[in-house]
């Protein structure tokens, strides 16, 4: 007889980081933990936004798409992660309010720290790598 899996913690997380090895092992860490069902990863700021609109877009078909958690790096070509977290903001109020930002970092740097302490987005700032502690936490 075949055991069934438990039943993921969120229905669907967004990974946000320009490193793909960074998003590959943060990916399997939430695989492996049964953190969510689905996993979106983007490789920058504007892809990720893309992402967001488009399913905004499509109203209530994609509000059940839309991530319930978005681990956002930092420190990113273009677009950084605070940057992201501006424009996110200007999205549909209703899906905000479903959404937390954890920002998923290397950066120590005591500026970004207290700066994302600030940002009513933000739910938490913790460092790379994702581990079974910091998901529980969550």
């Amino acid at each position: 007889m075949k055991q069934r899996k438990p039943k993921a913690k969120y229905s669907s997380v967004m990974l946000v980081d320009d490193s793909e090895i960074d998003n590959f092992i943060n990916q399997k860490m939430v695989e492996g933990c049964n953190f969510a069902e689905r996993v979106y990863i983007h490789t920058s700021s504007k892809s990720g936004l893309e992402f967001l609109r488009n399913l905004e877009q499509a109203g209530d078909g994609g509000t059940p798409l839309f991530p319930e958690i978005i681990f956002l790096d930092i420190n990113m070509p273009m677009m950084d992660g605070f940057q992201f977290i501006e424009e996110f903001d200007k999205l549909n109020t209703a899906l905000l309010g479903k959404t937390k930002i954890v920002m998923l970092t290397t950066s120590i740097n005591p500026a970004d720290i207290e700066k994302a302490k600030h940002l009513s987005s933000v739910h938490k700032y913790i460092n790379k790598p994702l581990s079974q502690k910091s998901l529980d936490l969550l």
